[in-house]
């Protein structure tokens, strides 16, 4: 595995990939394990499960599915192959690869199975809506979605038909960074989503999943993943919904969160708009008129960059600056790969730097990311 593999598992992560596989044991019940353990779930790994599994603060049903398991280290083993032969990583609460607003939730999952490239903290929006919209809202949605991106923030959606899809590939026409939240494992996609897959990735795309290698969708599995579409993102933007939309379930789950809501309103005579109307008439979602609202709502500052060559701005840069300019790309760079890439003393390329960003050519993120607006 390119990420987290086993010789980098520390005891902890062991004991809890392999709890977290059993069905039924959910952040909670790890939560009480771990006080049981003392604080630690690794002790649970140096001993036969038989020792403590009486005592444990287990529901019946998970107390069951343990009994026929001798030992956690045999199932944690066979866990990490699975992920290996499927390509999936492994991001734990904490890690840099781990969402930080969804480490934050109060019924946030203890780790996440992904692939792609998860780049650096940044502002993020969940966008979601219908599988069926009406008809020519689809090409709408993405234009939204990629005009969000092109502000810098990440769009994150659960890789559905419809407008959720549409929103994911507006990002990345813009070069944008955008996370699905799948309501499968990561090895068992239905056809459409593995389709999408080797595209969305290539573009810089993120699949991610709760569930470990095996488990199937269900009907109970896709509510549970909206609840780590809100709680990753900063506010929720529901774009299209009838009155039964499932996308009304990630509003819900935003608004418990204390995230913001914001629907995007629709004719009165249209079904497939019932559900957003009927968010803002509750005073439950804000409407929203504009992308420019989406940046004041999750705190984004976006800058409007003039292209290089296309007027003042790029001609009055220094030599320098025009060379940093030239080594970065929509993908995030840190300053280290930067200075790696040039042939600039650090104190000059740091100016160069401060050059690009004060001319609004480049956005730096929290750890001196760079990226081209």
């Amino acid at each position: 595995m390119a990420g987290t593999s086993a010789h980098t598992l520390t005891s902890e992560q062991r004991a809890t990939l392999a709890l977290w596989a059993v069905p039924g044991l959910g952040p909670k019940t790890l939560e009480a394990l771990r006080v049981f353990s003392r604080g630690s779930l690794a002790r649970l790994v140096g001993s036969p499960v038989r020792e403590w599994l009486v005592e444990a603060p287990l529901p019946t049903p998970v107390r069951r599915r343990l009994a026929p398991v001798a030992d956690l280290a045999p199932v944690t083993d066979r866990l990490l192959e699975r992920c290996e032969a499927a390509g999936l990583e492994l991001a734990f609460a904490g890690e840099r690869t781990f969402p930080e607003r969804l480490a934050s939730t109060p019924d946030a999952p203890p780790l996440l199975f992904y692939k792609g490239h998860v780049g650096p903290p940044r502002r993020r929006v969940a966008m979601v809506g219908s599988r069926h919209p009406d008809q020519g809202f689809l090409p709408f949605a993405r234009d939204f979605a990629r005009r969000v991106a092109e502000g810098g923030v990440g769009v994150v959606s659960g890789a559905a038909m419809g407008v959720d899809r549409a929103c994911h590939f507006g990002a990345l026409d813009a070069d944008g960074e955008t996370w699905a939240f799948l309501g499968s494992a990561l090895d068992e996609l239905d056809p459409p989503q593995a389709r999408m897959l080797p595209e969305f990735l290539e573009r810089g795309g993120v699949y991610f999943s709760e569930l470990p290698p095996g488990v199937r969708a269900s009907r109970s599995t896709f509510p549970r993943r909206n609840r780590l579409i809100a709680g990753a993102s900063d506010a929720v933007l529901v774009l299209r919904a009838g009155s039964k939309s499932g996308a009304l379930y990630t509003a819900e789950d935003g608004l418990a969160l204390g995230r913001p809501v914001l629907a995007l309103p629709g004719d009165v005579r249209n079904e497939a708009a019932a559900g957003c109307n009927a968010l803002i008439r509750d005073g439950k979602a804000r409407a929203c008129l504009a992308v420019e609202e989406i940046w004041d709502f999750v705190g984004a500052r976006p800058v409007l960059a003039v292209p290089p060559g296309a007027g003042e701005p790029w001609e009055a840069l220094s030599a320098e600056a025009r060379g940093a300019y030239q080594l970065l790309d929509r993908v995030p760079r840190t300053f280290d790969e930067v200075l790696a890439g040039c042939q600039l003393p650090p104190a000059t390329l740091t100016s160069a730097l401060v050059e690009l960003e004060l001319s609004g050519l480049v956005i730096q993120y929290p750890g001196k990311v760079y990226e081209k607006v």
